[in-house]
């Protein structure tokens, strides 16, 4: 597949803004899906980094954001047409000294899909807790378990 792995433009914002709600309106089936707003995509990102993954027609297929200080994959997500098609471990890929590096990230318990990929490329359950949104596991990811 023919990715472009980016920082995002001004222009970028609102359709990233959609992606993050649209998916999380999808995938978290188990929350109202009226506490998800299209503004949140803004004030959730504050002081992150952040990289798109743009297709070759030049649609933007998903995006992943870092707080570095922690290194935290604080979000990943991927509209539902591009998911298992690579993009995420493309974007993943964009991390910098990936996969020679450990970070950690957050995944709610209910949501399955996400944690089998992460699992898949390396990550490792290293803690439990609760949010707004359910339960989740912190993941880390283990160099030693990387796969292709």
């Amino acid at each position: 597949m023919d990715l472009m792995i980016r920082t995002p433009r001004p222009s970028d914002r609102e359709e990233l803004a959609d992606i993050y709600l649209a998916v999380r309106r999808q995938t978290f089936t188990w929350v109202d899906p009226s506490r998800f707003k299209h503004e949140d995509f803004f004030s959730h990102t504050q002081g992150e980094l952040v990289w798109l993954a743009e297709t070759a027609d030049g649609s933007v297929a998903g995006f992943m954001t870092l707080w570095a200080a922690d290194d935290f994959i604080h979000m990943l997500y991927i509209r539902k047409e591009w998911q298992g098609r690579g993009v995420g471990t493309a974007l993943l890929g964009a991390l910098p000294d990936w996969p020679r590096h450990r970070y950690r990230l957050k995944c709610l318990v209910n949501n399955v899909g996400a944690k089998a990929f992460y699992v898949a490329k390396g990550f490792a359950v290293t803690g439990t807790g609760t949010s707004a949104e359910g339960e989740y596991e912190e993941l880390t990811f283990d160099p030693s378990r990387q796969s292709a």
